[in-house]
């Protein structure tokens, strides 16, 4: 009797640990406004009774920012939790931002305040008070040595028309001193081919040798095309890639290799003109368009430098006008290398499957169904695991934490 309950009891514990290695990672995921966390089987409410959006967690994973606001988009408070010492603070006793982002290197905070680039300083391994660093900036992003920002500038409209949107190289200590800041790269002239009065979406490839970004055109316009480009890494090669929509999530670099995926094709509605395209750096820019004729892809994602998911849906041409209808799209892996495509997830009637995400050798995606405001989270280990739900009714897609 004692063996049988000692083989139990081992069993039970090989079970657990079985279960806990196969989600080894913690989210942080938004459920009617709130913010929460997960790790492993684990849900854990983070706030009551506010209005939570853009999580993003720090380099080490310690720290979590997000943003208070309401309903209206009237109110933009930055905060940040502890997940040592599980307290929400401000750096600083009122902190408004439009947008943020952490050090690649610590855990110091930069973010926008009405045009202002401001940084935080470190006080026991957390972000405390702050520092300006630059006046007029539309968008930012760090280098990759955490030791200096690009940063965009909205142009301004001239009496011979609109003036070239200018990006600009400032170290983290510049303190509005215009000395300390060096011009980066003047966008061409603006033409009929490229026309922009701002440039937003800075991200680094992942050898940090290039960098893309949207160049936005007047509002009314940007709504059904902006031009994606590419400039390398001390300004002296640039190229606009291609037309698309204002997506900061439908470009992205691939891990490991200087390809850069996006979705190409002009106009506001998805029903069609919707495809994924891979460039291969240097500009040159050898592209390929994937999506087969009588598609469109709306979201895509890299599984390996050389597969690519992408949500896929059928073309909708006949819809004219009345509310957009709904794209029931599913999950498709390209494979660059072998040029093969398949479908990988199968929703059911009315569902449909967007926003994946790789984590680790992992895929998630929200799946849920018309007219619903949340989905469920799934998951599958590789691309042959099996599918599971690892978070029901949220709001948004789960931030990972990187460690």
């Amino acid at each position: 009797m004692v063996f049988r309950i000692v083989v139990l009891i081992f069993l039970f514990l090989q079970f657990s640990v079985i279960a806990k290695a196969e989600i080894p990672f913690t989210a942080a995921f938004i459920r009617d406004h709130q913010l929460w966390i997960k790790e492993g089987g684990q849900e854990t409410q983070l706030t009551i009774g506010r209005y939570i959006h853009s999580p993003k967690w720090s380099h080490d994973g310690r720290l979590l920012a997000y943003i208070d606001g309401d309903e209206r988009g009237e109110k933009s408070d930055l905060f940040i939790y502890d997940t040592k010492t599980e307290e929400h603070f401000q750096p600083y006793p009122v902190v408004m931002a439009t947008g943020f982002e952490w050090s690649p290197v610590n855990n110091q905070l930069a973010y926008n305040s009405g045009g202002v680039l401001n940084i935080t300083g470190l006080k026991n391994g957390r972000p405390h008070g702050f520092k300006n660093v630059s006046l007029g900036v539309n968008d930012f992003t760090w280098f990759p040595n955490g030791k200096e920002f690009i940063v965009s500038s909205s142009s301004n409209l001239l009496p011979t028309g609109w003036e070239s949107v200018k990006l600009y190289r400032i170290p983290i200590d510049a303190n509005l001193n215009p000395d300390k800041i060096k011009l980066f790269y003047t966008l061409p002239p603006n033409t009929d081919d490229l026309f922009a009065t701002s440039a937003s979406g800075l991200k680094w490839s992942f050898d940090g040798k290039w960098i893309s970004f949207i160049a936005v055109p007047t509002a009314s316009w940007s709504m059904d095309s902006n031009t994606l480009c590419v400039l390398s890494n001390e300004g002296t090669h640039f190229k606009d890639v291609g037309k698309m929509l204002g997506f900061h999530d439908w470009f992205k670099w691939a891990p490991a290799s200087n390809r850069l995926a996006y979705i190409s094709g002009e106009g506001r509605f998805f029903v069609e003109n919707k495809k994924t395209a891979i460039a291969d750096m240097p500009v040159t820019l050898q592209q390929k368009e994937y999506t087969p004729a009588g598609y469109v892809d709306l979201d895509l994602e890299w599984m390996t430098p050389d597969k690519v998911i992408v949500a896929r849906a059928k073309e909708n041409k006949k819809w004219k006008e009345g509310p957009a209808p709904t794209m029931y799209t599913a999950l498709f892996l390209i494979d660059i290398r072998k040029n093969k495509q398949e479908q990988i997830s199968h929703p059911g009637k009315n569902e449909l499957d967007e926003d994946p995400q790789v984590v680790g050798s992992n895929l998630t995606w929200i799946r849920s169904k018309n007219n619903e405001s949340q989905g469920d989270l799934w998951l599958k280990s590789g691309l042959a695991g099996k599918e599971q739900i690892w978070i029901k009714n949220i709001d948004f897609p789960p931030v990972f934490n990187p460690k």
